[in-house]
């Protein structure tokens, strides 16, 4: 009975933050807060923890920057894949209307490295278009509901990418 109670607890707390992260004034301040808070926190644990991840899966990506060449790290959720071989990251931006910078660094330098529960794998990643990206949206939209309202505010398509493990 307690676990039912705290499965519904959190259930509710997982739709409502779906509501908050939908909303216009989440878009405007999160890509100021969240990434700062990700990064510092998964410093000070050596990469064990990602405060995102608490409610989303998420990774720290490394990539080299499309423009400088250096390496950047952005903290991401992602949609876990095959048992940790590959994972869909979105380029949603949080609905904002650019595309988000580590898109255009991917698309430049397609291997990059990603720490994943607290471990460090090298990652090739892989712009998805056509049939294959309308099947990964659909499983991504089951995963996660607030990227309909996402792209519904946009023009731009947002990017899909899927990362795998290098051989």
């Amino acid at each position: 009975m307690a676990s039912k109670s705290a499965s519904g607890l959190k259930d509710a707390g997982v739709r409502w933050v779906q509501k908050v992260s939908s909303a216009p004034a989440f878009a405007r301040v999160a890509p100021h807060v969240i990434p700062a808070l990700d990064r510092a926190v998964h410093r000070m644990t050596r990469g064990k923890v990602l405060l995102s991840a608490q409610l989303l899966p998420g990774i720290v990506l490394t990539a080299t920057g499309a423009r400088s060449g250096v390496p950047r790290r952005t903290p991401l959720a992602c949609m876990p894949e095959e048992g940790g071989r590959s994972w869909l990251l979105i380029g949603s931006n949080f609905g904002r209307t650019d595309h988000p910078a580590w898109t255009a660094n991917l698309l430049a330098h397609p291997d990059a490295v990603i720490s994943w529960k607290g471990e460090d794998i090298p990652v090739t990643a892989r712009l998805l278009q056509g049939e294959e990206r309308a099947t990964a949206w659909k499983e991504l939209l089951r995963f996660w509901p607030p990227y309909a309202t996402y792209q519904a505010r946009v023009e731009r398509e947002i990017r899909v990418f899927r990362i795998a493990r290098r051989r």
